[in-house]
């Protein structure tokens, strides 16, 4: 009898050690154990990461990181740590949220436009990725890359869309190069690459005019018309003479280095550049900036008439005058230029 209740009571004893374990492995692994007060938090985690730089982003979104701890590692996450961008929803487990940083990588949505260098868009996507602005500039400006590809590094910036587009964080830069490159090609088709044939120009030239467009007038209805302008001074041999591209000549200098040229002046017509249009004949070396599609679309689709010139219009802000004449043309110049001087613009 005696042998019986000690018998009884160490299967009591097993009980509750067996039901206090229970609870503390559904504990550890079904009980909501998050503390931040928004819907979803993320983590980042990066290449090469230790579980220690995880564990250093989980413990202010957890209630209790050693349950956490205790489970990562009895389902072996502490050796297994994957890189990426990662959702945790209020009220997940630990279970839940070990799946999640395991095996469940979020892309992004990552756009961007008017970039005017590579630097500048090695920057911008830089904030947004784990490859730093840096590694990105490197891999954006590899001589052998931009070789193999029919580039330069004047011609570069062309290669990068203006879009929005679905990434992992973890992206590095050459997979982002190649991504962005893999755009481009698609976006030349046979049909495009025949339109910019028949205007006698190669798909980087497309580019470089198109950045000049874009530049002249942020108005997609009007940018066909500016774009048939200078193809047909193009064809004359006349040249550009783009204000846009002085102003990214005179950027180079030093001289006007932090400074914003609100009036192109018959000094800026005197610089010593390919990128001066009023010197030179055709195109300049590569793009100015980087254009919208819709200027991209312009050069391509170009509106047919015989203007030569044009001048923006003071009481159309953003539009511009058109002319056939030069005559005509430095009437409408001259409107503009009072009206410049009419605010204070002098330079």
């Amino acid at each position: 009898m005696y042998i019986k209740k000690i018998l009884w009571a160490i299967s009591i004893i097993g009980l509750v050690i067996f039901a206090l374990i229970a609870y503390y492995i559904y504990g550890a692994m079904f009980k909501p154990n998050t503390k931040f007060s928004e819907e979803i938090a993320y983590v980042y985690v990066p290449t090469d990461a230790s579980y220690l730089d995880v564990r250093q982003q989980l413990n202010p979104l957890l209630e209790n990181i050693d349950t956490f701890d205790a489970l990562a590692s009895q389902k072996k996450y502490t050796t297994n740590i994957k890189a990426g961008r990662f959702r945790i929803n209020k009220g997940m487990s630990n279970n839940d949220i070990i799946n999640s940083i395991r095996s469940k990588n979020i892309p992004f949505q990552l756009a961007f436009n008017n970039q005017n260098s590579i630097a500048a868009l090695a920057g911008r996507i830089g904030e947004e990725i784990e490859a730093d602005s840096l590694s990105l500039y490197n891999a954006m400006t590899q001589t052998s890359f931009l070789n193999e590809n029919g580039f330069t590094k004047a011609t570069a910036l062309g290669m990068y869309l203006p879009n929005s587009y679905e990434f992992f964080w973890n992206t590095t830069a050459e997979d982002f190069r190649a991504r962005m490159l893999k755009e481009y090609k698609r976006f030349w088709t046979e049909a495009r690459k025949a339109k910019a044939k028949k205007l006698n120009l190669t798909p980087n030239e497309v580019m470089t005019l198109a950045s000049i467009v874009h530049e002249e007038s942020k108005k997609a209805a009007e940018q066909p018309r500016v774009a048939g302008v200078y193809l047909n001074r193009l064809r004359i041999g006349m040249p550009l003479q783009a204000d846009p591209t002085l102003k990214f000549a005179a950027y180079q200098l030093p001289k006007y280095k932090n400074t914003i040229i609100r009036r192109v002046l018959n000094i800026h017509k005197e610089i010593n550049s390919p990128y001066n249009t009023y010197k030179n004949v055709g195109l300049p070396p590569g793009s100015i900036a980087m254009p919208d599609m819709s200027a991209i679309k312009a050069v391509l689709n170009p509106e047919k008439h015989q203007y030569l010139y044009f001048a923006a219009d003071a009481k159309r802000v953003g539009y511009h005058k058109f002319a056939k004449t030069l005559a005509q043309h430095n009437k409408n110049a001259r409107d503009y230029q009072r009206y410049l001087s009419s605010q204070g613009i002098n330079r």
